[in-house]
């Protein structure tokens, strides 16, 4: 890959992670915009729209060559589940997903600014959670993990034996579809 310099536009540390992991080298400048639904907006076309507005928004304020941005949703029965605002909302959220099947539905946006060109899709894994009980549920809550999570979990972390199975990308249930990402990447140049 060329030296064009690329920023994620996400101040997520997993999101970070993933693209570390394949031995991407970038800055991060996160998007400071409001992140709720428009009304009847759909799962994807949120997450689509979210993830365009922050890597456009990083690139008409800071350097850089490539501007990735991106935003995850769990959808449980028509339910849009972002990051839980207390231990009572974790807990409801928790309980939707017990013993459910959801989909983790992320968008993800990448900008070359030289271009002028936006590439975004939408990528969902279908995940399964075996049944919780109450007393799982309040363990997990107080380890702190739900807090910043959409859906209130992390795969990758405390939350992995709650998972029977996923159909589909299992880093996009972790926050950015590594798979796609780097061969748009690639397209690009960068």
């Amino acid at each position: 890959m060329s030296k064009r310099k690329i920023v994620l536009a996400s101040a997520s540390p997993r999101r970070s992670e993933l693209l570390e992991s394949a031995g991407i080298s970038f800055s991060v400048v996160p998007a400071d915009i409001p992140e709720e639904p428009l009304p009847g907006e759909p799962p994807p076309d949120h997450v689509l729209r979210l993830a365009t507005e922050k890597a456009l928004v990083v690139a008409r304020t800071v350097p850089g060559d490539i501007f990735i941005g991106a935003d995850t949703v769990v959808v449980c029965e028509g339910e849009i589940m972002g990051k839980p605002v207390d231990a009572a909302d974790a807990r409801r959220m928790l309980s939707a997903l017990s013993g459910r099947s959801h989909d983790v539905i992320t968008g993800f946006a990448v900008h070359d600014r030289s271009a002028d060109v936006t590439h975004a899709e939408v990528v969902s894994t279908h995940v399964i959670f075996k049944p919780l009980t109450p007393a799982e549920i309040d363990a997990y809550i107080a380890t702190g993990c739900p807090f910043d999570k959409a859906g209130a979990y992390a795969i990758q972390g405390g939350a992995a034996y709650m998972v029977r199975g996923i159909e589909g990308s299992y880093t996009n249930v972790v926050g950015l579809p590594l798979c796609e990402v780097v061969e748009v990447l690639r397209r690009l140049g960068a």
